[in-house]
């Protein structure tokens, strides 16, 4: 299962991947979490001292590593962040993802809980002024393209906030998308923008309410996100522990909080994987991708990156 959580700016998206990564790994799940933020702070909250080799440092690398003997890519340079799998190219398993071992480097470590880590990596001093933060989250995408994960595998993303996650295809690569909404105006029209976004592809969104403190904060949670409302967290005194840097446990968490993530985890399970909904939507957004820009940029044409008898899945 691939988890996409998302959110409005300050609304706690990166602590709930935290906590959900956690309790997952605690019920006996892989887990794969992936730091996909504009700010870098999955690492911190998963009590990581030491980042991850940066993912969208090394494109070139992971286009070079994932297009391997398929002959409709001729290189690495003829490969943009949309490119599909076909026959030829090198398919991830979940124990590939979690090794992260390319080119000679390793893209992950080992939280405490034993939750591998891997970060697209924040803006380097070369990047000021002149590159898009999409460049860099285009590894993710091309990471999620060319994955085959099965059950009880778990890969959990940490997004950009607000609704520049539809800057790309990448929105469509998850089995589930968790919006973190607090109980304001503010909160929940991020819901609601993303609603409307999401609308035509068919992405699963579940609205995690954070910050909970009463009955009236999750009336008003549920007068604007209805059924998709799954769960909500109360407010913590150990998660505000956990975010000041004293030691925290997943067993310092309330009871309710605790049956929060629990709630969480159950919906996650009972999604189905549509494999054919997934190629079809990478073949989708490639193509989009490819006369909006890729085309002009390459000097190619990338529709013929697409491979008709390539089959999505195991």
């Amino acid at each position: 299962m691939r988890v996409a959580f998302v959110g409005k700016g300050g609304s706690g998206k990166t602590t709930m991947s935290a906590l959900f990564a956690r309790h997952v790994a605690s019920q006996g799940g892989r887990v794969v979490a992936v730091d996909a933020d504009i700010n870098q702070h999955l690492a911190l909250v998963l009590g990581v001292t030491e980042p991850p080799e940066p993912l969208g440092s090394h494109l070139t690398a992971i286009k070079d590593h994932l297009r391997g003997d398929n002959p409709r890519i001729a290189s690495a340079e003829a490969m943009v962040k949309t490119t599909p799998p076909g026959r030829g190219s090198r398919l991830l398993s979940f124990d590939d993802l979690a090794a992260a071992r390319i080119g000679g480097r390793e893209f992950a470590v080992t939280t405490p809980e034993g939750v591998r880590l891997m970060a697209t990596g924040p803006f380097s001093e070369d990047d000021l002024g002149v590159a898009c933060y999409h460049s860099k989250v285009g590894a993710v995408e091309l990471l999620l393209n060319h994955l085959v994960d099965g059950p009880s595998e778990y890969v959990v993303v940490d997004m950009t906030a607000g609704a520049d996650s539809f800057a790309s295809g990448l929105f469509t690569r998850f089995d589930l998308t968790v919006l973190v909404a607090e109980p304001t105006r503010q909160g929940v029209s991020v819901y609601r923008q993303y609603l409307d976004y999401a609308a035509e592809f068919g992405v699963r969104i579940a609205v995690v309410g954070n910050k909970v403190h009463d009955d009236a904060d999750v009336g008003f949670l549920r007068s604007h996100a209805g059924d998709d409302l799954l769960t909500w967290m109360e407010h913590s005194a150990a998660v505000r522990a956990m975010e000041q840097g004293r030691p925290f446990a997943l067993d310092d968490l309330e009871p309710a909080n605790s049956d929060a993530l629990a709630v969480l985890l159950k919906e996650v399970d009972a999604q189905e994987k549509d494999w054919v909904r997934f190629g079809r939507q990478a073949e989708e957004f490639h193509l989009r991708n490819a006369r909006a820009w890729g085309n002009e940029r390459t000097g190619l044409d990338l529709g013929d990156q697409i491979d008709p008898e390539f089959v999505y899945g195991p």
